[in-house]
């Protein structure tokens, strides 16, 4: 298989993955009291949203990819 096929069938399978999870959490501790000898946190969950239109241009993309890359290797 050719590079391009390869990166091809990479970007596919990620833009997959980014349809389906559409995003990550992670967790964030923050300092509430720091008076002295005494230190309260607080952890939050958070989330980074990645809208659905980035994985439906990676794995357009990834295709684009793939039929280039099977089409150059007909050719050669």
């Amino acid at each position: 298989m050719k590079n391009l096929t390869i990166a091809g069938i990479i970007l596919i399978i990620v833009g997959v993955v980014l349809l389906v999870y559409q995003g990550f959490s992670y967790n964030r501790e923050k300092t509430v009291v720091d008076v002295g000898p005494i230190h309260a946190t607080a952890t939050t969950k958070e989330r980074f949203p990645i809208p659905p239109i980035v994985g439906w241009i990676v794995t357009a993309g990834g295709v684009v990819l793939l039929v280039t890359g099977l089409t150059r290797t007909r050719a050669a």
